[in-house]
């Protein structure tokens, strides 16, 4: 006689309601938006000092900026050519600022700051990844993006404060990257589930920051 498996609802409760959980703490901290993040009380840099603290802070005091880089290094997990993912957006972000200061507009930037959390943390949830040379292409074209919001923190700064600033920024990035990447290594060895790995829930997390910055953005 066939026996009948039974669906256990509240055996699954728990790792669903710590899921909603997480993403409703990502929803609060993004409440506030970061249009320009500026480490220095809003005054530009004056010397190589202030340039490089503005710099490794710049990245690390707007949530959907930190999001992103913490997306962009988890994406690397796994995966032979990894390293070169975060490397293509860091470079990338470096060109953006470029552009900033050459006084070239990018248009809708704070938008697709937050469309590419969402996309990235989407990427996490997704169990097929794209190529890692799309995945770098895409990071590229995001950071284009981020370094041009990186860009009006640094506009009027003398060239050594400048270059502190993109050393800075370059630095703390893919150092976030990278630990990142370790993390999420480590942690997909010893808390993955079967219906929701580590990396997934990161994604889920990372794509409702990328929502609210999103909401905030076009409201």
């Amino acid at each position: 006689m066939t026996k009948i498996k039974h669906f256990n609802f509240f055996k699954l409760l728990p790792r669903y309601t710590s899921v909603a959980a997480l993403i409703g703490v990502g929803c609060l901290i993004a409440q506030k938006p970061a249009y320009a993040h500026h480490s220095m009380g809003g005054n530009v840099p004056s010397n190589f000092f202030e340039g490089f603290l503005s710099g490794l802070a710049h990245p690390l005091i707007g949530l959907d900026h930190f999001a992103f880089v913490i997306a962009i290094g988890l994406l690397a997990v796994g995966q032979v050519q990894g390293a070169l993912i975060p490397a293509g957006f860091v470079l990338a972000a470096m060109v953006g600022t470029g552009i900033h200061l050459l006084s070239v507009d990018l248009p809708v930037a704070e938008i697709i700051i937050a469309v590419s959390a969402i996309a990235f943390g989407a990427m996490l949830v997704k169990q097929n990844k794209p190529n890692w040379i799309l995945q770098m292409v895409l990071g590229a074209i995001a950071g284009l993006f981020h370094g041009y919001a990186y860009g009006e923190a640094i506009i009027g700064a003398g060239m050594t404060e400048l270059f502190a600033y993109l050393l800075g920024f370059t630095l703390i990035q893919y150092g976030v990257a990278f630990a990142a990447f370790r993390f999420g290594s480590a942690a997909t060895q010893k808390f993955n589930t079967q219906r929701l790995s580590f990396l997934q829930l990161a994604g889920l997390v990372i794509s409702s920051i990328g929502v609210v910055f999103l909401a905030s953005s076009i409201s």
